[in-house]
């Protein structure tokens, strides 16, 4: 019986200037990741044989073993390491947006990102203001979502990347009312057939009543129940 081929995983490289590098190389040198993975490196060979040197890893490139290397050679050499620059953000912006065509384009099956710095994304001209937006924007999907997986729990998030302050106004019943059936349907997706969903309160002890605050009672509970309504 012929063994299932190894999914393709396009991994980009992150912040050139960061950490992102030396996780990677460190990553897929694994015997263990090589053999359960065929990786796609999208980045800039100068860069990853730097982070080779200062890890002390050694990572063979080759188009017919299990790592493979598309080198955008996008990297100035003038690169200064851990500083903040356009430079580096505009390599970064880069390797994601010929990840993600590559991964559409049928030639990976996944994509996997590295560290990137916002400010520096910023910089190079990049709107976003994370990889959620990003991939969102270049795949099409106007409500994309942030799923943390942890053991047997699948994390969703009502908001992201904003102020402590902004995230607790943007905490209204339509809001969390809509985004309930979406990560209903994202499970699914994902095989849970009768998905159960737990919604974490925002104030202390769910507002204790309203005597802590009442978004608890005013807008969470009675999105949970208008969810609860759609089945």
């Amino acid at each position: 019986m012929e063994s299932m081929p190894s999914p393709v995983v396009a991994v980009t490289i992150g912040d050139p200037a960061g950490i992102g590098p030396e996780i990677v190389v460190r990553a897929l040198a694994q015997d263990a990741v090589q053999r359960s993975v065929q990786a796609l490196v999208v980045g800039d060979r100068w860069v990853l044989e730097r982070a080779m040197e200062v890890t002390g890893t050694t990572l063979e490139f080759s188009p017919a073993g299990p790592v493979r290397l598309l080198d955008l050679a996008n990297v100035d050499h003038r690169l200064q390491w851990g500083k903040i620059q356009a430079t580096a953000g505009a390599a970064a912006g880069q390797f994601i947006e010929r990840a993600v065509q590559e991964t559409l384009a049928g030639r990976a099956d996944a994509l996997a990102t590295a560290p990137i710095n916002k400010e520096a994304l910023w910089r190079a001209g990049y709107r976003y203001l994370g990889h959620t937006e990003m991939l969102g924007a270049l795949t099409g999907s106007p409500d994309p979502l942030t799923m943390f997986a942890v053991r047997n729990m699948r994390i969703f998030f009502l908001t992201r990347h904003m102020s402590l302050r902004e995230a607790v106004a943007e905490v209204k019943r339509d809001r969390l009312a809509a985004i309930l059936p979406q990560i209903v349907g994202e499970l699914r997706t994902l095989g849970f057939d009768r998905p159960r969903i737990a919604v974490a309160a925002l104030n202390p002890h769910a507002g204790e009543g309203g005597a802590l605050g009442k978004e608890d009672l005013e807008e969470i509970a009675p999105a949970v129940q208008d969810a609860r309504g759609q089945g």
